[in-house]
């Protein structure tokens, strides 16, 4: 009995020796985010790994906390802000410099709404100016910031600012801890609920970045603290119990681990409940592994793990400059996607390392105290070695080009300024709204021709036959996208509703100029979620063609579920026409082009239009981004697409 005894009781001394298992639920946190960022089509779902930061975020530092109140009456705030600026500032800084001194020397497009980023970023309020100054998290393709993912560290941050105060008004206030987690349960349903009824699914930067709509996370993992503290947990616990704790564990386990494959950051159900049962699925995990005697805890406890989770915050940090810099660099990334990740891991690993090594453990033990003294003591007699010499040069450095960014950020007007490409895109836009409605009445002359089948027969009639019947704008048409002139007069006969992204508006004025009868449906930046909408609106006003032409994927990866719902909306009486990707530099061309091919197998009227293959190596048909087409890739584009339907329809 007094060996038991003793042993409980160095349970209690010493808790937070059997929670280490949470470096294990760092590894798989962090590790999500980064497989969903190398190669999103594994993982719908990686986006989800802030959320279990933010709950063991949540539990730990509440736990501290507890722990300060109930042993000293008090929380030593100061030295719990101090704690928390040594372990995070010194990393945090680093990154900022260094990754706007590269974009200062290398990628000057980045430069926009600088000054603001980096000072946000430094008051942890970066998170707020992202919902009306940044893109959607979600947005991989039109030049994506190094620093969107800092938005979470904001959160953090004003946690760790403000939360030891409200602890203490809590006990204060309601003294029994039982309460204290009743009270966070309902100001977590509360979050949980403004971000449901804030939820735009045309923008989710409101509910994605705000810190009352993520709250709930913080606020669950804080809650489990009041009734679930770590200095009360026992190992020797009755074995029904331990197999409870195991099974509670394990099934959460599978539970994430499933929704991190399956749930879209762009799906309705995320906003409207998925994000929050998925939190909860985190706390019970959370509240297994600090349980001593959990099996969960030892699992996730192994040098590996340990090893990845000291290092987490600095993988996480600096993830995005290291991916977006060399996508930026490497030109082919979907052609070779697991060799370009293994590259990126690979250098986000060194990168982290050396921070940890030289920046963040240094300047966590450092007792800043001595500050000014040593800093008198330097410039009395200064004393150099290799590496005090490195460092102060590199940082010297850094902060001059920093300076140098911040003078040359350009000007609002500058910012505004478009590209020859968006200006051509924005232009193909507006003339192809003009040119819709007199598409719309050809489109109903071409289905009045095909009821009384008038509609030319592209391979039965003979060249020159059909070449008789062009009047001389479709002889130019012929000549200019060097197509048969039975292509030509079927494609004069054809109705088309085409929908899709920036390259949809790109080559548009082409496509209309082929087949007067196309409906464009564009916008930049479109993903396959906004499809159903569009088509449920078209054919509600009786709008959606026989033939629908489909070019989505630049953007982003399509699952199943999505390409299955896009087909069954559309219908089996109409012909679908899917362009395959060319976005060479995102690592979801491949999972796209792969979706469509498995969906046109398993549909009679889904047909490839293989745009990708037809463009492999004919880099002068593209604009500088090796994405969009120039007008020559415009002409093949067309043609192809042309061809494609002609030859469906003819048989």
């Amino acid at each position: 009995m007094s060996r038991t005894m003793s042993r409980m009781n160095r349970h209690r001394m010493n808790p937070r020796r059997y929670i280490t298992g949470f470096d294990g639920i760092r590894t798989l946190a962090v590790l999500g985010v980064i497989i969903y960022h190398l190669m999103p089509a594994s993982l719908q779902g990686g986006y989800l790994g802030v959320p279990i930061f933010f709950v063991v975020s949540g539990y730990l530092i509440t736990d501290i906390l507890l722990q300060d109140i109930l042993t000293r009456g008090h929380v030593r705030i100061w030295r719990f802000l101090g704690h928390r600026m040594r372990r995070l500032y010194p990393a945090f800084v680093t990154m900022l410099l260094g990754t706007t001194a590269y974009i200062t020397l290398f990628q000057r497009s980045l430069l926009t709404n600088i000054r603001a980023t980096v000072l946000t970023n430094l008051v942890y309020v970066y998170n707020w100016f992202e919902i009306n100054h940044g893109q959607s998290y979600f947005d991989r393709f039109n030049g994506e910031s190094p620093f969107t993912h800092l938005w979470s560290l904001s959160i953090e941050g004003q946690y760790y600012l403000f939360w030891p105060l409200v602890i203490g008004i809590l006990m204060v206030i309601f003294k029994k801890r039982s309460r204290i987690f009743w009270f966070m349960m309902i100001a977590a349903g509360i979050s949980a609920i403004t971000m449901a009824m804030l939820y735009d699914p045309a923008n989710t930067n409101r509910v994605y970045y705000g810190t009352d709509t993520r709250m709930f996370a913080i606020l669950l993992g804080s809650g489990l603290a009041f009734i679930w503290p770590s200095r009360e947990l026992s190992a020797d616990i009755a074995n029904v119990n331990r197999v409870t704790l195991d099974i509670l564990g394990g099934a959460s386990l599978v539970a994430i681990i499933w929704m991190f494959f399956q749930m879209s950051g762009q799906s309705d159900f995320t906003y409207r409940g998925g994000m929050l049962l998925f939190t909860i699925l985190s706390t019970v995990l959370v509240a297994t592994v600090a349980h001593p005697a959990s099996h969960l805890n030892r699992v996730l406890t192994n040098p590996l793990f340990k090893y990845v989770g000291q290092r987490s915050y600095g993988i996480y940090l600096y993830q995005f400059p290291v991916m977006i810099f060399y996508e930026t660099k490497v030109k082919n990334i979907g052609d070779h996607l697991l060799l370009n990740s293994l590259i990126e891991v690979a250098l986000i690993l060194v990168v982290t390392e050396l921070s940890y090594r030289f920046i963040e453990n240094p300047m966590r033990h450092y007792d800043y105290s001595r500050l000014f003294i040593d800093f008198k003591d330097f410039l009395r007699r200064p004393k150099f070695n290799r590496v005090t010499t490195a460092i102060v040069a590199l940082t010297t450095v850094l902060f001059v080009i920093t300076a140098v960014g911040f003078v040359q950020q350009p000007s609002k007007a500058e910012a505004n300024k478009k590209t020859e490409l968006q200006k051509t895109i924005a232009a193909n836009s507006k003339a192809a709204d003009k040119k819709n409605a007199a598409a719309l009445k050809r489109q109903k002359a071409a289905q009045a021709a095909a009821a009384s089948s008038k509609k030319v027969a592209t391979e039965k009639m003979q060249t020159k036959q059909a070449e008789a019947k062009l009047n001389s704008k479709q002889k130019q048409v012929a000549k200019d996208y060097d197509l048969k002139p039975q292509v030509v007069l079927a494609m004069a006969d054809t109705d088309l509703t085409a929908i899709g992204d920036s390259v949809l508006l790109d080559f548009s004025s082409d496509l209309q100029d082929v087949i007067p009868g196309a409906v464009v449906q564009g916008r930049v930046g479109r993903q396959v979620t906004e499809v159903p909408g569009i088509i449920n609106s078209l054919k509600s006003q009786g709008q959606l063609a026989h033939n629908v032409l489909l070019n989505i994927g630049t953007n982003g990866t399509i699952t199943n579920d999505q390409a299955e719902q896009v087909v069954k909306l559309i219908g089996k009486d109409r012909q679908i026409f899917w362009v395959t990707a060319h976005v060479p530099t995102q690592s979801w061309q491949n999972q796209v082009n792969a979706q469509i091919a498995k969906t046109a197998k398993q549909h009679a009227n889904v047909h490839v239009i293989d745009w990708h293959g037809r463009a492999q190596n004919q880099s002068g048909w593209f604009a500088a981004d090796n994405v969009h087409p120039n007008p020559t890739g415009n002409r093949q584009l067309t043609n192809l697409i042309a061809n494609r339907i002609a030859e469906v329809n003819n048989n």
